[in-house]
């Protein structure tokens, strides 16, 4: 890809953003809809201006509460998937027990976990937990399951050991699963920790946003929305950069 391309491709981001963000503003103004229904991005932008401090403040908390159920999740579903990928009878006992639970929707599941934590941080950091683990331990445990037989025949007349199959080949074939379900995974981690602020919590965008709902602050409302897609956002971007400096090598079409 030569660099007037490269340029293309880092600029169609912003131009999305900024022409939706026009057709939005315009469509407001021609159509004159009320800011309790939908506010104009100027409006929202006004919003966070005055309750800038507030916004930030709550924003650091939902921030520090999903990275914590974020990195949980990574742990127990690193660990689950290398389990369920390695040991055939793990994958047929555990596989459909993440799939059933899985299917449960999340909102009721807050209830109970409420009842355990009690509301507050815990109650958000378990929430995030609960939705982010089971996408990284689904991909790399089919990362380790899809290893070709014929790379693993070699390796065994080597002399290698189950665990050099796992560390060597395995992990390493893995890896390119792992970094697109950390991607899927912290946006997951967001939306429970807000779920869970809006059922469960004082503090948190999710708790202000409920605030703002009462009080009928609409375009408080949608800054706290901007804010929340702004962390998911930059959050994404930090794996996507880390997933392609990392395996690189298996998006050689992409580079």
């Amino acid at each position: 890809m030569d660099s007037k391309n490269r340029t293309l491709h880092a600029a169609m981001p912003w131009l999305v953003i900024v022409s939706l963000l026009v057709v939005w503003q315009l469509s407001v103004v021609i159509f004159e809809v009320p800011s309790f229904v939908m506010p104009s991005p100027t409006a929202i932008f006004a919003a966070f201006q005055e309750y800038r401090s507030i916004i930030l403040y709550h924003a650091g908390l939902t921030m520090m509460n999903t990275m914590i159920g974020f990195a949980l999740g990574v742990a127990v579903g690193l660990l689950l998937g290398i389990i369920i990928g390695t040991i055939p009878l793990a994958y047929s006992g555990l596989y459909p027990v993440l799939i059933g639970f899985n299917s449960v929707p999340k909102v009721a599941l807050v209830p109970i976990i409420v009842l355990w934590l009690g509301i507050g941080q815990p109650t958000a950091i378990a929430t995030a937990f609960v939705l982010c683990f089971f996408p990284i331990a689904v991909n790399v445990a089919t990362g380790l399951a899809t290893v070709e037989p014929e790379v693993e025949d070699v390796l065994r007349s080597l002399g290698a050991s189950k665990l050099d199959l796992v560390t060597k080949i395995g992990l390493p074939r893995a890896m390119p699963y792992f970094f697109a379900s950390l991607k899927i995974s912290i946006t997951l981690a967001f939306v429970g920790t807000v779920i869970a602020e809006t059922i469960a919590s004082n503090d948190g965008i999710g708790y202000l946003m409920m605030q703002a709902s009462s009080q009928f602050r609409v375009p408080l409302m949608f800054a706290g929305v901007a804010v929340i897609a702004s962390l998911g956002i930059f959050t994404y971007a930090i794996f996507a950069f880390l997933e392609k400096r990392l395996t690189g090598w298996a998006m050689r079409g992409k580079r």
